[in-house]
């Protein structure tokens, strides 16, 4: 039964692929027309053969018939032409001569009778000789020489009557053509079946397969080889078929491992581990989705945000390595002192976010930020055997009290969070909405204070500084104010300063500002001095202005635009800016210093400088900060540490020399 099955599957194959394919088209035209051609040929040599035999034998008859005739008794007589009148004409009367012509020794012609055009015993001439027989179109021309008549000196061409010879060769052939073509027909299609088994069926039946995989590599949809793969063509084939199927379990395990890496490089940090953001935010909508129990109860959940203090510091410091190191051990600590119910993610470049559903042990989102912050600060990082103590700033909200939508909770988080670091960071904040609103507030004044600085909304005052000896207007500073106008009784009002100034810093727009401030400052002085009222003007700069621009080549600028002589301008700057940077301070400070400008060290005490850094830095004055005057004729304290300023500053000025001018 199986061998039934098995040979009807063969059948069918051998139906399905031989007579389908274009290939096997063309092997049959091939050995069709090479069967058919070789047996033309074969005939073909055949009849050419049969004609020469045939012109042998017509030449022979004429020669026979020339030895048995009255002309052949004269040219034994010796007669000189023995063609002449009636022997002669006899020649021709023989049966199927059309014609003849008799020549001497010399070629010299003797007689022509009956159909002789063309006919010429030269034409009989080769290099080897003289020809026979010439066969042509339906006769046959014989030459007769002396060697075919006893030697005797005369040469005789007859044209024979060949007519009925070419029929029965046309006659043949057309009998001969069907089976001519039968015959090749049924050896092509005998050796189609050999070929078709051998060779044909193998290969189409490879052929496709291989355009199945094509069409589906992942999955491909090919037969088993029903022939037994006993010789070298069915063995290539069983082995492509398993190249394929193995083929196939490669492309599935590489793009199974693909999708695992992309999956992992998409939602996962490449450094820690931990989910990214995209992840994170994932969890989120699915804790949101599932926010109500099968009993109707909201399942709360916290969203805690961290950010480590000063992280930049670490890498700037003490290399990338180092850094890497320490986050990738933050994350570790993360993961291991939360519940298997949390979500630890690294969401930025210092930042961590953390979700945990508020299960019965823990009451408020808070206490889980507090045990976060424990977890970073308690115990220092260990990296290379040094320890780095390491602080960071969370910001904590709670779903659905702060928000019903979990990325805004999230969103709730990081205005928390930002509000912990403006609040001297290494602290935890809860969100309020208060915290938005001072968000959106702060966002207004800095999208206002871009209006402001391109419509011309600010401007300078100017406090004088006085001589208190003399009472003198020796200087003034350059403050600056904003007029904000809006629908009010006075059309506007004045922005403080302490409001949009650290806007202005945090955004960055203090630079551009501070161009503004020094640029005016200075064409207002220049007005006075070309009035006679040669006062020195004070400039704030700014800490992110210092850092941020190029302090120096601005002062020049501006300097020669409005043409007042630099020992005119002083330059503020803010105690705790020159700690940033201690040597890029000195550099900058000892170029403005060559430039001419004075400098001024604006709310000195404040910051954590010591008295020493004054040999280093090309300072002219100090302003000691108000917290120190407010109360120096009334507090001792006060009083002494201005005092010790006032007379340590003296001496730092008198051992430095001079700056240029």
């Amino acid at each position: 039964m199986e061998r039934q099955k098995d040979s009807k599957r063969k059948s069918l194959l051998f139906r399905a692929y031989i007579w389908k394919s274009k290939i096997t088209w063309r092997i049959a035209v091939a050995i069709f027309i090479t069967l058919f051609v070789m047996q033309s040929l074969f005939i073909g040599a055949f009849l050419y053969k049969a004609e020469i035999d045939h012109s042998l034998q017509t030449h022979k008859a004429l020669k026979n018939e020339i030895i048995a005739s009255t002309v052949m008794d004269r040219m034994i007589k010796g007669d000189a032409n023995p063609f002449f009148g009636e022997y002669g004409a006899g020649l021709n009367r023989v049966k199927h001569i059309l014609g003849y012509k008799a020549y001497d020794i010399t070629f010299e012609l003797l007689r022509q009778e009956g159909d002789v055009n063309g006919l010429d015993a030269s034409a009989f001439q080769d290099s080897m000789g003289y020809k026979k027989a010439l066969a042509g179109e339906g006769y046959i021309d014989v030459l007769i020489t002396p060697e075919d008549v006893n030697n005797l000196p005369f040469y005789i061409a007859l044209r024979f009557d060949d007519a009925q010879w070419d029929k029965d060769i046309i006659s043949a052939l057309l009998e001969h053509a069907g089976l001519l073509f039968g015959l090749s027909l049924a050896a092509t299609a005998l050796m189609l079946m050999f070929l078709g088994s051998w060779i044909l069926v193998p290969t189409l039946f490879l052929s496709e397969n291989l355009r199945k995989a094509s069409l589906s590599p992942e999955k491909p949809e090919i037969e088993d080889y029903p022939y037994e793969a006993n010789d070298e063509i069915g063995t290539a084939v069983v082995t492509v078929q398993s190249l394929i199927r193995q083929n196939a379990d490669n492309i599935n395990r590489i793009k199974s491992a693909a999708q695992d890496q992309i999956h992992k490089l998409a939602y996962y940090d490449t450094l820690t581990g931990l989910p990214n953001r995209i992840l994170f935010l994932q969890k989120l909508a699915e804790l949101g989705r599932a926010a109500v129990s099968d009993d109707g109860q909201i399942r709360r959940w916290a969203v805690i945000t961290i950010d480590l203090d000063h992280f930049k510091d670490v890498n700037d410091t003490m290399g990338h390595n180092i850094g890497d190191a320490i986050l990738r051990g933050v994350g570790k600590r993360l993961a291991s002192a939360l519940p298997d119910t949390a979500v630890v993610a690294r969401t930025g470049e210092d930042e961590y976010a953390i979700t945990v559903p508020m299960v019965t042990s823990i009451t408020n989102a808070k206490e889980i930020g507090e045990r976060v912050q424990g977890v970073i600060r308690n115990e220092p990082f260990k990296v290379f055997n040094e320890n780095f103590q390491i602080r960071c700033s969370i910001g904590v909200a709670t779903y659905p009290d702060d928000a019903s939508d979990p990325e805004q909770v999230l969103k709730n988080a990081d205005i928390a969070l930002n509000r912990a670091k403006e609040d001297g960071r290494d602290t935890i904040r809860e969100y309020v909405e208060d915290f938005d609103r001072a968000v959106q507030l702060r966002f207004q004044m800095l999208r206002d204070l871009r209006d402001a600085l391109e419509e011309e909304q600010l401007a300078l005052h100017f406090q004088p500084q006085l001589d208190l000896q003399s009472g003198k207007v020796i200087g003034a500073e350059a403050l600056l104010r904003w007029w904000r106008p809006d629908d009010s009784e006075k059309g506007g009002t004045y922005i403080s300063p302490g409001l949009f100034v650290p806007i202005a810093e945090q955004s960055g727009l203090i630079v551009p500002i501070g161009e503004f401030v020094l640029r005016n400052a200075c064409r207002t002085a220049k007005t006075w001095h070309d009035k006679g009222h040669m006062v020195r003007i004070a400039v704030n700069v700014s800490g992110a202005q210092f850092h941020q621009s190029d302090v120096v080549a601005l002062t020049k600028e501006v300097l020669e635009e409005t043409g007042i002589e630099p020992h005119y301008l002083e330059l503020e700057v803010t105690e705790s800016v020159f700690m940033d940077d201690v040597e890029f301070t000195i550099e900058t400070l000892m170029k403005l210093n060559n430039l001419g400008v004075e400098l001024a060290i604006d709310d000195f005490g404040t910051g954590y400088s010591s008295l020493s850094y004054l040999r280093q830095f090309p300072i002219d004055r100090l302003k000691i900060d108000q917290s120190f005057i407010r109360n120096a004729l009334k507090d001792e304290d006060d009083a002494a540490i201005t005092k010790t300023i006032i007379r340590a500053n003296k001496r730092q000025v008198t051992s430095r020399p001079p700056p240029r001018r």
